[in-house]
């Protein structure tokens, strides 16, 4: 946090943290993104010595976000921390596509304040919440010293926006940071560190690599390697015009022949292919040669869900260099 900047702004997007039920033991049958996001800091108790805005930038359940919310998103959170007198933006949002918002923004503002998204797996009506301790505990890390870039704080856990990603649909602490490990743990209100802030992946592309018309953003889809997989799922998507694929392929990134041929005719004809590894944790190895020319390139690390944001990002960037 900068010395001096005693300003927190709270945007909400919706999701379960925003989420009314029925009934307060009802944990699953609930409607999300309901209350706004200014009730839901008004539920908690503020640290002292800061002042506190909250903006709703969009209420809507995250399995149904979209390239509009995230541009609109990225474009309030860069004001914002323009601003010389904010030192942090805690953003509330849905859990289903948590991983992917945050490695967008990251990659798009690579921030050197802290952005902090939090979420709930319970909704606000629940009569055991979790959401405003996670909102609680997302303040606490946004106001640590040397905090920076994107992070995520659900259960009491701070993950890497390089690294989350959701790894159960029910428990409280539903998200992982694979091998990497967590950044740290919020205790009593305070940041535990257990390793260094991360950097990378690269630097940021801007948000005026964002373009208005968001029909026009690259499409990229996500082709699983399963056995007897089906090589037509690829040429239809590149027919129908898609951007780019990411192939979630098995092991160490290994990939059907089946697939093979279909993938390297459309490299061949301008579509952008990454290979992920539909294990959960773990990165693509390549082997110690350099691959061949005509290598499928290895998303490395990332996710599935991560590989496709990067190609987007990737192929957004290419057309802002081009324009």
């Amino acid at each position: 946090m900068q010395s001096g900047a005693r300003t927190l702004v709270v945007l909400g997007t919706g999701g379960t943290i925003a989420g009314r039920a029925e009934s307060p033991g009802d944990n699953v049958g609930y409607r999300a993104a309901t209350l706004p996001v200014a009730s839901l800091v008004g539920s908690i108790d503020l640290p002292g010595g800061f002042l506190f805005e909250s903006e709703q930038v969009a209420q809507l359940d995250s399995k149904d976000m979209d390239f509009a919310t995230w541009r609109r998103l990225a474009l309030r959170i860069a004001a914002h921390l323009a601003r010389p007198e904010v030192a942090a933006v805690v953003v509330t949002h849905g859990t289903d596509t948590l991983e992917e918002t945050a490695y967008f923004l990251q990659r798009v503002l690579a921030p050197a304040k802290p952005v902090v998204l939090t979420a709930a797996m319970r909704p606000a009506t629940s009569r055991l919440a979790d959401g405003p301790q996670n909102l609680a505990d997302a303040i606490a890390v946004a106001t640590s010293p040397g905090a920076h870039g994107v992070v995520v704080v659900v259960a009491g856990t701070v993950h890497a926006s390089l690294a989350v990603r959701k790894v159960h649909p029910y428990r409280l602490d539903a998200f992982g940071s694979g091998d990497a490990g967590p950044i740290g743990r919020v205790e009593e209100g305070r940041l535990r560190r257990l390793r260094d802030w991360p950097t990378g992946p690269g630097a940021p592309i801007g948000v005026e690599a964002l373009p208005e018309d968001v029909a026009g953003w690259p499409a990229v889809a996500i082709v699983t390697s399963v056995a007897g997989v089906d090589a037509r799922s690829v040429r239809a998507l590149f027919q129908a015009g898609f951007a780019g694929i990411v192939v979630a392929a098995t092991g160490n990134g290994r990939i059907h022949a089946g697939l093979e041929a279909p993938l390297r005719e459309a490299i061949a004809r301008g579509c952008r292919v990454l290979r992920s590894t539909r294990c959960l944790d773990g990165t693509v190895i390549d082997a110690a040669a350099a691959p061949p020319e005509d290598a499928i390139a290895s998303a490395g690390a990332l996710t599935p869900q991560q590989a496709r944001v990067e190609l987007i990002v990737r192929l957004l960037e290419q057309r802002c260099g081009a324009a």
